[in-house]
C-alpha cells in the first residue's frame, strides 16, 4: 500500500495545521554528513507511489525529489558534517541536521512525524513514529529529499577524493570502501569514531612508528 497521510490527518482533527515529516538519511556511512530533511504536504496531494527512499532506485529518487519539491508547501534541509558528528556521537549530529531542517521550514510547523527519533528541547509538538518512512507520507517525501541531497553531496565529494570512489558508495561500508581505506587511509571527510575507520587510523600510526623506531617492534 505504502506511505498514506493517515498521521497527517490525525494531526489535523488534534488542531494541528502545518504538519511536517522529518527524516535524515546517512547514519549508517563511514564517510560524509548527516543530512535530514522536513517537508511539509497540502492535505491533498498527488505523490501516489512515494516510498520510503530505502525501496525506490536511484532514477525514482530523482524523479519523486522534483516532484516533492513541485508541490510542498515548504522544504527545509539542514546537516551535520564530520566533525560535529565525532564530536557529539551520530544520535546527536542527526538531531542537530533535523534541527537545522526545521528551523529552514516556511511556513513555520506546528507539528512534526519524525521516523523514531525524539527531539528533546524542541518546541513543537513531536510524534515519533517507528518505520514511519513506510508509512507517513511526509516522512517518506522527507526520506527521499535528504538521501538525494545526501548522494549529490557525496557525488561532489567523490570529485574531490576519487581514490575511495564515493559515487559508487556514498561513504557505507561496502567492501569496496573498506578496500580502499585500507590502502588510502582516511581522509578529511572519514567519520574516526567509527569504528572500521578508527582501526586504520590506529594501524596507520602504529606503522608510522614502526618506522620512525624500527628496534622498539623487534623480538
Amino acid at each position: 500500500m505504502g506511505p498514506t497521510q493517515e498521521f497527517e490527518r490525525a494531526a489535523r482533527l488534534c488542531g494541528y495545521r502545518c504538519i511536517a515529516g522529518v527524516d535524515e538519511a546517512g547514519r549508517g556511512p563511514l564517510a560524509g554528513p548527516v543530512v535530514a530533511a522536513a517537508v511539509v504536504l497540502p492535505p491533498r496531494c498527488r505523490l501516489s507511489g512515494v516510498d520510503d527512499s530505502k525501496q525506490l532506485s536511484e532514477r525514482e529518487r530523482d524523479r519523486w525529489y522534483a516532484a516533492i519539491l513541485e508541490q510542498a508547501l515548504g522544504v527545509g534541509i539542514g546537516s551535520a558534517d564530520v566533525g560535529e558528528i565525532d564530536r557529539l556521537n551520530i544520535l546527536e549530529a542527526t538531531r542537530l541536521a533535523m534541527r537545522r531542517a526545521i528551523d529552514q521550514l516556511v511556513p513555520r510547523p506546528d507539528h512534526l512525524l519524525i521516523d523514531a527519533v525524539t527531539l528533546p528541547g524542541i518546541r513543537i509538538s513531536v510524534r515519533p513514529i517507528i518505520k514511519g518512512d513506510l508509512l507517513s507520507l511526509s516522512i517518506a517525501a522527507a526520506s527521499i529529499i535528504a538521501k538525494v541531497t545526501r548522494d549529490r553531496l557525496m557525488a561532489e565529494y567523490h570529485d574531490l577524493f576519487p581514490e575511495y570512489d564515493f559515487l559508487s558508495h556514498k561513504g557505507y561500508g561496502t567492501t569496496e570502501h573498506l578496500q580502499r581505506l585500507a590502502r588510502h587511509g582516511p581522509c578529511s571527510i572519514h567519520r574516526r569514531t567509527f569504528m572500521p575507520v578508527h582501526e586504520v587510523v590506529i594501524s596507520t600510526r602504529r606503522e608510522s612508528a614502526r618506522r620512525m623506531n624500527p628496534t622498539l617492534f623487534e623480538q
